[in-house]
């Protein structure tokens, strides 16, 4: 059975020891322990895949307690139509999310847009920007 040392996890995932044991705080992996204290953390090929899971939720965008509700079902007995039905809706509901953020970023760069094309107006000389020049030279006088 292959095992891994928390700097080989951390080369091949790309993220620092210290994001590791931030996991295995959350109780998102459980490394065995060897070494006088235990101080040396051994990971085997189910905390391996446990932390890619965790990865990719991340990516994702779940939160880890959504994650771990997730990546705990495989360590349940395997009921795979109770895991996926659960995955779905933790899918739904985070799509959900994204698409009113989506709908958000939206709206405001419409309202960013139209700001922008009212000050390129005002600097190319437009009726507005006479306007207000007519005003200011009134005060002057």
């Amino acid at each position: 059975m292959a095992t891994y040392t928390i700097t080989e996890l951390a080369r091949e995932f790309d993220i620092t020891p210290r994001a590791i044991r931030f996991y295995e705080d959350q109780g998102l992996i459980s490394p065995r322990r060897e070494g006088a204290g235990g101080r040396i953390r051994v990971y085997g090929a189910r905390e391996r895949t446990r932390l890619k899971l965790t990865l990719r939720g991340k990516r994702l965008g779940l939160t880890l307690s959504e994650i771990k509700d997730l990546v705990d079902m495989y360590d349940s007995p395997k009921d795979s139509a109770a895991q996926l039905k659960r995955f779905l809706s933790v899918l739904a509901q985070h799509r959900e999310s994204l698409e009113q953020q989506r709908e958000d970023i939206e709206v405001t760069l419409a309202e960013i847009a139209a700001h922008e094309d009212q000050c390129r107006r005002m600097l190319d000389g437009s009726p507005a920007r006479a306007k207000s020049s007519g005003t200011r030279a009134r005060r002057a006088a």
